[in-house]
């Protein structure tokens, strides 16, 4: 989520092929079919996460998800430009930083899914460092990533982000660790349901 410097050659994350591989994952015909993605769906509305900050939205699953409740942010321009196509509001992180968004407190929730494994973990600690004073007090951060199987999926994965790591992420985003656990299958399918996450609850004091 860092910005480029002049000449840098863009992250895998932020290439149009990855942006087209999200489309193509996501718009599955069997996927439509088979209403895969309901258990996911019905996860984060139970939440109950209110105006979401969505960091690193992609193309806007869990924003549709969410009814659209919330704000998007991605440094994949493709991505941002296929989310907002699909109605979701979504901006690149140099348009959200100077956006009227942009305000200490201004949202319920950061939420946080499937980015921390692209990176190295002095970044993600920054990452949520920069985004976390964006919630307001009493809100929370919801920080999701995959387990094993998931992990092997992509090879634009760089860090495994297990259950102790997302607790400390939480810690460092200046949040007070309040659940963690495993969805949608227990813990030890994570070895090989590549759709099975750790997902870790902290609030903001």
């Amino acid at each position: 989520m860092a910005r480029e410097s002049e000449g840098e050659k863009p992250a895998a994350t932020q290439t149009e092929a990855y942006s087209e591989r999200l489309a193509d994952l996501s718009d599955a015909r069997w996927k439509r079919w088979l209403g895969v993605q309901l258990p996911y769906r019905m996860h984060l509305r139970r939440l109950r996460l209110g105006f979401v900050l969505d960091l690193g939205c992609g193309i806007g699953r869990n924003l549709l998800h969410l009814g659209q409740s919330g704000i998007g942010v991605d440094p994949n321009p493709q991505s941002v430009a296929r989310a907002r196509a699909r109605g979701c509001r979504a901006f690149v992180p140099e348009v959200f930083l100077d956006s009227e968004f942009a305000q200490p407190g201004r949202f319920d929730t950061l939420l946080v899914a499937h980015v921390l494994e692209h990176l190295e973990p002095e970044a993600a600690s920054a990452l949520l460092r920069q985004y976390a004073v964006f919630v307001r007090s009493g809100g929370r951060v919801v920080l999701i990533t995959p387990q094993e199987a998931g992990y092997r999926s992509d090879p634009t994965h760089a860090s495994f982000v297990d259950r102790e790591r997302l607790r400390q992420l939480l810690v460092d985003a200046g949040a007070e660790p309040l659940s963690s656990y495993s969805f949608p299958l227990p813990r030890f399918c994570g070895r090989l349901f590549p759709h099975n996450e750790f997902v870790a609850i902290g609030g903001r004091p």
